[in-house]
């Protein structure tokens, strides 16, 4: 599956918001998880991609809400909710 101009956008952000020196959009597998495994970030880096969010879309997560880690689960499922929010 193709990386839609949402996905490269994003790997942008986190890519640019985390400072990942080493890490190019091509890195950042869709599915793969964003935390722990896969791009292996940490609760600090979900704070800062919290912000980013919210600076460049206007999105609002709730730190604590089980939703905002399904959101944050892989690329693929934070670009479906900053679809969803910007359609509102």
């Amino acid at each position: 599956m193709t990386t839609t101009a949402l996905e490269h956008e994003l790997k942008e952000m986190i890519i640019e918001t985390l400072e990942l020196e080493d890490v190019t959009p091509d890195d950042i597998d869709r599915d793969e998880p964003l935390f722990v495994e896969g791009l292996g970030l940490d609760s600090i880096d979900a704070l800062e991609l919290g912000l980013a969010l919210q600076k460049r879309y206007g999105i609002t997560l709730e730190s604590e809400a089980e939703s905002s880690r399904q959101h944050f689960a892989n690329l693929k499922s934070l670009a479906a909710l900053v679809e969803s929010r910007r359609q509102k």
